[in-house]
């Protein structure tokens, strides 16, 4: 039999708790709260009175990820994580993040009160440090959880100077209890996150939730296109070497190979930097990035080998130099089969459509895959707007993504999963 459920009142609680911690912040006129700061303190501590309010057991690890705990059969049992991050980035919007957290708390609220008997437990996680704005680093609160911190990031420094090992001390943390952060392998089922889509594929379908397939692998390029300065009146057309318009035409190659691809891919030029960047002087050197990403490795390489092969086409072509150097690569993390196919289930249990979808922006699923199958749940956002104050998801969308979750849960019975589930779309 399943839970029931009010869904306006879940959705309104949703938003109230979104309210109130998005009032925590480092900055009167915005939402800014950082890593292991006095802000996250107090949020951590605001999630962890929910949670014990929720009906979950709570604890902390040594890097501040907040862990709230339902075990029915022990805590020897296995267990399915659910969470998010409550760390933002400046002048940040309320619910990146956030909102997976209060969602995952909601969630659990209804499934304690009845005392559904499961063979495996829940813990809902509360990570810092996803989005790497205040350190050099991203992703080191769920990496410790999945055992692949990397000792490296306690040298790291902010851009007050003070080292990552520094400010968990301040925290109140000891970096010696970081490898205790690590699950068990053998007692995880699966990591699923409930998040904003971030972007506006489910608004322009008219759908609330979205099932997530992949979490895109991203490459990011340094192109350094090299020309020739001179007088911007004096040079005739046909004998220039213009490092810029060289430039011009490679971005465009980029918006091509893009369009043209199956998997959702997306790619952008960023930034632009211009020499000796004078208005009477026929640019002699370029240096821009790409930031490309897919949910097909396979896709997204088979892309930059184009995009090389284009770009010194035409740079051959307007007797320019041209030198591509990768500096960031990150691989596509597919979500587990039978995850999607079990959330789609769930968005089906609350009489919506299920939009299956990539996500082109990283989120901890990428280090949690590390330790288990991940799946993600995407929440419809108003205008695809995120990391940025207007950034929205309604009551009324947030009520049904607590009551997939509840459904999702509900469903769980097994704790065995497959990755070649039949009829799962990838």
């Amino acid at each position: 039999m399943s839970i029931p459920l009010d869904i306006a009142a879940l959705g309104e609680r949703a938003a109230s708790m979104i309210e109130e911690l998005g009032a925590i912040s480092q900055s009167p006129d915005n939402l800014t709260r950082f890593f292991l700061t006095p802000e996250h303190r107090r949020a951590a501590d605001l999630v962890g009175r929910w949670m014990r309010e929720a009906g979950l057991e709570v604890s902390e690890d040594a890097l501040g990820t907040v862990r709230g705990h339902w075990h029915p059969a022990g805590p020897d049992a296995p267990r399915l994580l659910i969470g998010s991050h409550i760390d933002t980035v400046a002048d940040a919007g309320k619910y990146d993040g956030s909102m997976g957290v209060v969602l995952a708390i909601l969630a659990m609220q209804a499934i304690t009160r009845l005392g559904l008997p499961r063979p495996y437990g829940v813990d809902v996680l509360a990570f810092g440090d996803e989005e790497g704005t205040r350190f050099p680093t991203t992703l080191s609160a769920s990496g410790a959880v999945a055992g692949i911190f990397s000792p490296a990031n306690l040298a790291m420094v902010d851009a007050d100077g003070v080292s990552y090992r520094e400010a968990l001390v301040a925290y109140g943390k000891d970096p010696e209890d970081i490898p205790a952060a690590a699950y068990d392998p053998d007692k995880v089922i699966a990591y699923v996150e409930a998040h904003i889509e971030q972007g506006p594929v489910l608004e322009a379908e008219g759908e609330p939730l979205g099932v997530v397939t992949a979490i895109a692998g991203a490459s990011r390029l340094s192109v350094t296109v090299t020309g020739e300065a001179g007088h911007a009146g004096t040079v005739p057309m046909r004998m220039r070497h213009d490092a810029l318009l060289g430039a011009a035409e490679m971005a465009l190659a980029v918006e091509r190979i893009a369009r043209a691809d199956k998997h959702g891919m997306v790619a952008t030029v960023g930034r632009m930097h211009i020499d000796p960047g004078s208005i009477n002087v026929i640019p002699s050197r370029v240096v821009f990035t790409v930031d490309l990403r897919s949910g097909s490795d396979t896709s997204r390489r088979d892309a930059l080998t184009r995009f090389e092969r284009e770009a010194h086409r035409i740079a051959g072509q307007r007797q320019l130099g041209v030198v591509i150097s990768a500096f960031h690569e990150v691989a596509t993390v597919p979500c587990y089969q039978d995850l999607q196919l079990r959330l789609r289930r769930a968005i089906t249990d609350v009489d919506h459509r299920a939009v299956a979808m990539p996500s082109g922006a990283g989120h901890d699923g990428q280090a949690m895959s590390k330790l288990c199958p991940i799946g993600m749940l995407f929440v419809r956002c108003r205008g695809g707007i995120s990391h940025n104050p207007a950034e929205f998801a309604s009551p009324q969308d947030m009520g049904l993504a607590v009551a997939a979750l509840v459904r999702f849960i509900e469903r769980f019975q097994l704790p065995h999963l497959e990755n070649d589930t039949s009829g799962a779309e990838t």
